[in-house]
Parts: structure tokens; C-alpha cells; sequence
């Protein structure tokens, strides 16, 4: 649970200092006043990145030099700042209890759940939406898949800049090897693990769709499935699979200048009834499909140690019809602590709001520094 929350030159916040008590916390303001910031700014305590942007220097506030968000979780308190040194870069430190950590020192302090407008895409939107959310989820249950997917990312760049040297005959090929090696071991064990991942997911997933469409979930069951460019032959591991792989593709690898296969490449598919999803489901099934995954993400994430994730809705019920706006206020009542965005209290569930705390985000007038003022609900 989020106990306080101290934000300095985030995006358009000069400065934000809040305290917050357990149970729904309603966050309610007009587009552009910085409702999903503060949100970021909570997904940065737990992840150590922004869930909007893989560019750190976005996140400080023009003509400052240094964005710092501080948090307060039970007895932990997580510190990230960004000093921005020059244009378009930004040096990124996290301390927890004034001790230097790496982002991946983070999984597990403050784990969350993030429901963002744009993952409504995630059933029929680019394999790369798919990814990074299997990969934080994966990351969340374990450091580990951390380390391995920074170290891959690592190497696919410099593998990639190689390839390209060996075509314009600036580098030989046997210098691949070195790299070649790192990026089977940290591919491999990634694949292992989203592969793992799945197989866990299976039956929360399950269960939550059955609770939310059961009559969808009478004649079907909702599954994810890995798609992988490198499947496994008989008697293969994932990383003789990937191996054999690269050397199928080594001259195309070279011609193009990028590596072909690997875990950057795979996909994650919904499948309904046997079929993918995303070649016939309506709208309302992608929704129904969208929710079942986050609130699976929600119970995978509590069997790990007891402990229900902080969960971050942007903004999302006005995604939902009614029925499925219920589903998820069942849900949000029975978690110690979640966070939803709105525009007016007025699109929320009514019963959702009288369990509530709402806050309104308020502009002090400065330029840019901002507080949250109560408006009402359980205090």
C-alpha cells in the first residue's frame, strides 16, 4: 500500500505532496490536470520507468533540471531521480531507505497493476503492447527476468551494430560469437520464463473470464498463447531452439542487419474456442478478454506471497459497459488499496464511489505546483 507520495518537477507538476489511507482512492480532475501523472509517478516508485515512455528526459518538467518522486510504502521509502545533464538524455538514480538499488531491485517492494486506455488495444494491437505486459509481469514475479531481459536488450543492440559492420565489411563475422553467446543464454531464459508465466496465468485467466462472461466461458475457455519464431523441435530446449534459428538466419541476419528471431520477435495471442481472438472478437470480447487478463495479473500476483498489488485504473470505466464496470468494483472493493481516474465522479459505479476517498487535483496558482483537495467519501 502507497502511505504518501512527494513528486518534484514531474511533466507539469512543479511539486505534489499527498498522504493516502487504505481502500479505493478516487483521483478526479479535468483532462490535462495531471490525474494520470500522478499515476506515473506511482508507477515509477514500483517499476523505476514510466509506463508512457521509454524516454526518461520526457518526464522532467521543462526549464528544470532534476525530477524527483519519493513514496512511502509501509516501511519503505523508494526514491527515483532523474538529473537531466543535456538535451534528450536523462541520468536516472533509485534508492530504497537511502540505499542505492537498480530498477530491478524494485520487483516486489510496491507491485502494481496498471488498466491504461491504451491497453483496450491489447487484443488486436502490435505484438510489442503484448510483450510489455507479459515482460512486467514477469519482471514483477521475479528479479531475475529482470537482469536477463536488460542484459538481453544489451546485447541484441550491440549484436545488431555488428551485424551491420559485417555487412558493410567494417567486421568479420567470427566476432558474433562472443555476443552470439550472451544473447542465446539471457534469450533463452527469457523465453523459459514467459513460457512459465503463461502456464501460471492459465487458470486465474480462466476463472476470471468464466466470472465475467459466463456464457462465453460456458462454451469456451479464454487461453494465451506464446508465438514464438524459434519453436522447439522434438527433444529441444528453448535455447538449442533459438540457436538452431540463428544459424538458419545467419545470411538474412546479415543482409538486413538486425537480428531476426528471438524473444524481441514473439508474440503473445488471446485465443477463444481454439481461435485467436483477434480475427473475430467483437468489441465488448476484447474488453471482456482485457479485463479477465488484469484481474488474473491481480490474483497471480497475490497467491505469490499473500499480498494483493496496487492497482492503477487511467481512466478505464468509461471503457466498460455496466456489467463489466461491476466485475471490477467487486474486485477493487475486496484489494487493500487501488487508485481510479476519472473526469467526473458521475461516470464511476455509485457503489464504488461510497466505498471511496475521492480527491480532486487542484492547481495552487504558481505555475504548476498542485495538491489534492478531499471531496468527499470514506476518510
Amino acid at each position: 500500500m502507497l502511505d504518501a507520495i512527494e513528486i518534484l518537477d514531474l511533466r507539469s507538476y512543479a511539486r505534489l505532496d499527498a498522504r493516502f489511507g487504505p481502500g479505493p482512492q478516487l483521483i478526479v480532475g479535468p483532462n490535462a490536470a495531471g490525474k494520470t501523472t500522478l499515476l506515473e509517478a506511482i508507477v515509477l516508485l514500483a517499476w523505476g520507468r514510466s509506463h508512457r515512455t521509454s524516454t526518461d528526459a520526457e518526464l522532467v518538467r521543462w526549464g528544470s533540471e532534476l525530477t524527483r518522486i519519493a513514496g512511502l510504502a509501509g516501511s519503505e521509502t523508494v526514491e527515483v531521480a532523474l538529473v537531466r545533464p543535456g538535451a534528450g538524455s536523462a541520468r536516472k538514480r533509485i534508492r530504497v531507505n537511502g540505499v542505492a538499488r537498480r530498477a530491478a531491485g524494485l520487483a516486489g517492494l510496491l507491485r502494481t497493476v496498471v488498466f491504461a486506455p491504451e491497453e483496450m488495444l491489447l487484443v488486436i494491437g502490435s505484438p510489442g503492447l503484448r510483450r510489455a505486459a507479459i515482460d512486467q509481469l514477469a519482471t514483477q514475479r521475479a528479479a531475475a527476468y529482470a537482469r536477463d531481459l536488460a542484459t538481453y536488450t544489451r546485447t541484441l543492440q550491440q549484436r545488431n551494430s555488428l551485424l551491420r559492420a559485417i555487412r558493410e565489411e567494417t567486421a568479420s563475422r567470427a566476432e558474433l560469437r562472443f555476443w552470439d553467446e550472451s544473447f542465446l543464454e539471457a534469450g533463452s531464459a527469457i523465453v523459459a520464463a514467459r513460457l512459465r508465466l503463461l502456464d501460471d496465468l492459465a487458470e486465474p485467466l480462466a476463472r476470471a473470464h468464466a466470472e465475467i462472461a459466463p456464457d462465453e466461458a460456458g462454451a469456451a475457455r479464454l487461453t494465451l498463447g506464446y508465438v514464438t519464431n524459434a519453436p522447439a523441435l522434438p527433444g529441444e530446449s528453448p535455447r538449442d531452439a533459438l540457436a538452431r534459428r540463428l544459424a538458419e538466419t545467419a545470411e538474412k541476419e546479415v543482409w538486413n542487419g538486425s537480428t531476426l528471431v528471438g524473444p524481441h520477435r514473439d508474440d503473445v495471442a488471446f485465443g477463444l474456442d481454439g481461435r485467436d481472438l483477434a480475427g473475430f472478437a467483437s468489441r465488448g470480447q476484447q474488453r471482456t478478454a482485457i479485463l479477465a487478463f488484469k484481474l488474473a495479473e491481480l490474483d497471480l500476483l497475490t497467491v505469490q506471497d499473500g499480498r494483493p498489488p496496487l492497482l492503477l485504473l487511467d481512466d478505464v470505466f468509461s471503457e466498460l459497459d455496466p456489467e463489466r464496470r461491476a466485475h471490477l468494483v467487486r474486485r477493487i472493493a475486496g484489494l487493500p488499496q487501488a487508485f481510479v481516474t476519472t473526469t467526473t465522479l458521475a461516470d464511476l459505479d455509485p457503489a464504488l464511489v461510497a466505498a471511496a476517498t475521492a480527491w480532486e487535483v487542484v492547481p495552487d496558482g504558481s505555475g504548476g505546483g498542485a495538491s489534492l483537495r478531499s471531496i468527499g467519501g470514506v476518510t
